[in-house]
């Protein structure tokens, strides 16, 4: 099966075809380490997680890099403030970049290229540029002419008035970091970053880059602009673009409070996973409107997945000790289970569609617990669950590492949560943890000397 995936160079799905047999080059744009990467962030490196698993689960070898930009006007702005250098200033929040990739189940990138250690390929690129008489020098710094490069607009097709002449190079301020160049000393700008770290490592011409939306203009336009015009050679087959991530209807603004971390998510008792799933939720080209609400629901749901998953492991490890009556786990419920893949793969290699991909798990969820409820299971517990793998190849909602833990431990780890929660007297976060627990099986009883579990009853 192809995947479709919508390329926004052409504004429309088209077969993914790469350049290279077998091998597929891939560029995500990855933070500006001046603070901790808000929800908005993060939604797109799960969608540009996915692509990477459908990917990989198709059978091509990819190389996929994600830069950090670690020289900005932010960045230094935040060091002044904060009386550091910018690489002290930075580090932390490079450091908390990688423990949300961690928790959020993404997998590695190939490579996380920085941008201060790349200035002497950034210097020259603008050399090339400059020679080629598609930059100018001006009092502030070096320009890319964009009345050099005809094809210039060919991606976000901006207003005339938007079509501006931009910075690739600036010339040193007092007081801020600089490096040499021929031209002077200075920084580079951030279009001119992406460029040279992608041509580094994947070539002039490599197939996906993979950012959100808000990047369309100016910086992937300007990214075409100037690769193409040192090179020309067609710099990115495929423009790929996660949209929007709003929160209560309204675009992230610190001034609305409403910029939110995955540790300010994390201190309300969800667990990061269902954030991952509350992402799956939507099309990645369909804004996604997070409230609490909406993440209490896609919690509710994880939950009720593990919760099914503990079950197989449980009904495959006694239904192994069985001679199986002949409908049970027979070829017509393989055939059924190979439906479930078929449709599975369908929605997935469709442009991403993981809202309809969820769709065909909690169908299968159903099926096999309507034949439960009959004593008539035609499912075996281990197809249906070697199915749900496969499916989390592409998801990453951690199925397997559900394997090596039983409900109890994952129940008392949250019990530990919910005390630490009472003992700084946040309530509202201990009831959720609560109910969390009690979805997992297990019912919280709260004594003089501590709380304890005991397993949900019927009559609970």
């Amino acid at each position: 099966m192809n995947l479709k995936i919508y390329n926004y160079l052409t504004r429309k799905k088209e077969p993914f075809k790469p350049i290279k047999k077998g091998s597929v080059g891939f560029y995500a744009c990855g933070p500006t380490v001046y603070d901790y990467a808000h929800i908005g962030n993060l939604r797109t490196y799960v969608f540009e997680d996915v692509l990477k698993r459908v990917l990989e689960v198709s059978g091509f070898k990819v190389k996929e890099i994600m830069n950090i930009t670690d020289i900005e006007d932010k960045i230094i702005a935040g060091a002044k403030k904060a009386g550091k250098n910018i690489d002290d200033f930075s580090k932390p929040y490079k450091k908390a970049f990688f423990e949300d990739l961690n928790k959020l189940n993404i997998k590695k990138s190939w490579k996380y290229p920085e941008a201060t250690k790349h200035i002497p390929e950034m210097v020259k690129m603008a050399e090339k540029l400059l020679q080629k008489k598609i930059a100018y020098q001006a009092k502030d710094g070096i320009y890319f002419n964009i009345s050099k490069f005809k094809s210039y607009g060919q991606l976000a097709n901006p207003k005339p008035s938007d079509r501006k002449d931009f910075v690739i190079w600036k010339y040193a301020k007092k007081g801020e970091p600089f490096w040499k160049s021929p031209f002077g000393p200075g920084r580079p700008g951030w279009h001119l970053e992406c460029s040279a770290m992608s041509m580094r490592y994947l070539g002039a011409s490599f197939d996906i880059h993979a950012g959100g939306v808000d990047l369309l203009f100016p910086h992937h336009e300007n990214e075409i602009a100037q690769s193409e015009g040192a090179t020309g050679k067609r710099f990115v087959k495929y423009f790929v673009e996660g949209e929007h991530l709003l929160v209560d209807g309204n675009k992230m603004s610190k001034s609305l409070g409403n910029v939110f971390t995955l540790r300010d998510l994390a201190c309300r008792g969800f667990n990061p996973i269902a954030f991952r799933y509350l992402a799956l939720s939507a099309n990645y080209r369909s804004r996604l409107n997070f409230t609490w609400e909406s993440l209490e629901a896609a919690q509710v749901a994880l939950d009720r997945l593990y919760e099914f998953i503990f079950s197989l492991h449980q009904n495959s490890s006694f239904s192994s000790r069985l001679t199986l009556p002949r409908n049970s786990g027979g070829s017509d419920a393989s055939q059924k289970i190979k439906s479930f893949g078929v449709n599975f793969q369908k929605a997935i290699f469709d442009d991403l569609n993981t809202p309809k991909a969820l769709a065909v798990i909690w169908q299968l969820i159903k099926d096999y617990n309507k034949s439960a409820s009959r004593r008539t299971q035609k499912y075996a517990p281990k197809e249906v669950l070697s199915a749900l793998y496969g499916f989390d190849e592409i998801l990453g909602l951690g199925f397997k590492n559900l394997k090596a833990k039983s409900p109890s431990e994952i129940a008392l780890k949250l019990l530990k949560e919910r005390e630490r929660a009472r003992k700084t007297r946040d309530f509202k976060k201990a009831d959720r943890i609560r109910e969390r627990i009690r979805r997992l099986g297990w019912q919280v009883n709260d004594t003089p000397t501590g709380s304890n579990l005991n397993p949900v009853t019927s009559h609970d």
